[in-house]
């Protein structure tokens, strides 16, 4: 479990890259990238910046180039804001979470909609909760309608 300080400094690391990209950086490369985490090893001389981005592979690796290059600029920033002995190094990778994830989610619904072809039944609408209200309260008034009778 990292320390409190490590989460500290591994979150003020991570607005002040966000931050960096969104107004000081010009790079054209780095300008879709959102930064989505910070790991901060546990003697903070390494900080494992990630990343996710819209696009291919390649487009990735372009962005992770741009950040590569634009390191020192951002571990200048990280020293000016984060007070330690040492400012941490700067690696950047590919946030690979949101990915699978996406991907997780499209197997399942093929798999879903496989099932349903299979099946020959559609899947069913969900009903409004206010269409479920009125029903429930048109059966009550059938009732008491009934035992009124």
């Amino acid at each position: 479990m990292a320390s409190r300080r490590a989460l500290k400094a591994a979150e003020a690391i991570r607005k002040v890259v966000a931050t960096a990209i969104l107004t000081d950086i010009k790079d054209p490369r780095v300008q879709h990238a959102t930064i989505t985490k910070v790991e901060v090893s546990p003697d903070m001389r390494i900080a494992k910046v990630f990343f996710m981005t819209t696009g291919g592979e390649a487009k990735e690796r372009l962005i992770q180039q741009g950040l590569r290059s634009a390191a020192g600029y951002l571990q200048q920033k990280c020293a000016k804001r984060i007070e330690t002995r040492y400012t941490p190094t700067l690696i950047f990778e590919v946030d690979k979470g949101v990915k699978n994830l996406v991907a997780i989610t499209q197997i399942l619904a093929e798999e879903r909609s496989q099932r349903e072809a299979e099946s020959g039944v559609a899947e069913a609408e969900p009903e409004d909760e206010e269409d479920a209200d009125e029903e429930l309260d048109k059966s009550e008034e059938d009732e008491d309608s009934r035992s009124d009778e």
